[in-house]
């Protein structure tokens, strides 16, 4: 049981390391590739199945350290908080530009502000996936 932890969590961080990359990549270069948003869901995913397969350890008597637990589930908080984030995204370009709601923009203006909330997105959630896959591996004790 305990190998397939350590299975899934070499696969997470993968998944979020991987994320993160092509986020990077993709804000870089002002791009929103679908890629990214499977990477990143799929890597969130992993995390909660990650923590929950931790929790069945724990119940099952398994000694983890302490330093491992809080590494371990501190990227359920920071990815809730990302989502968070995210969610204002919108709205903090809305209100750079001046209006209220995305029907007030200029036709004009319409497309660059779709394209400015979508690379808001991605920055953020690229950011939280590179600082998950860093506690996934501190949490493996790699760093």
């Amino acid at each position: 049981m305990k190998d397939a932890h350590v299975w899934i969590g070499a696969v997470t961080v993968g998944a979020n390391a991987l994320a993160a990359l092509v986020g990077l990549v993709a804000w870089l270069l002002w791009r929103n590739p679908k890629l990214f948003w499977i990477l990143l869901r799929a890597g969130q995913a992993l995390v909660v199945i990650l923590a929950l397969d931790g929790g069945l350890l724990l119940l099952l008597g398994e000694e983890l350290p302490p330093l491992h637990l809080i590494y371990g589930l501190v990227p359920l908080g920071v990815s809730f908080v990302a989502e968070q984030l995210r969610a204002t995204s919108a709205q903090a370009v809305l209100d750079a530009r001046g209006v209220a709601t995305a029907r007030e923009l200029p036709a004009a203006d319409a497309d660059a502000a779709v394209l400015d909330i979508l690379l808001r997105e991605m920055g953020v959630m690229a950011a939280s996936a590179l600082v998950v896959a860093a506690l996934g591996l501190r949490a493996g004790g790699v760093l």
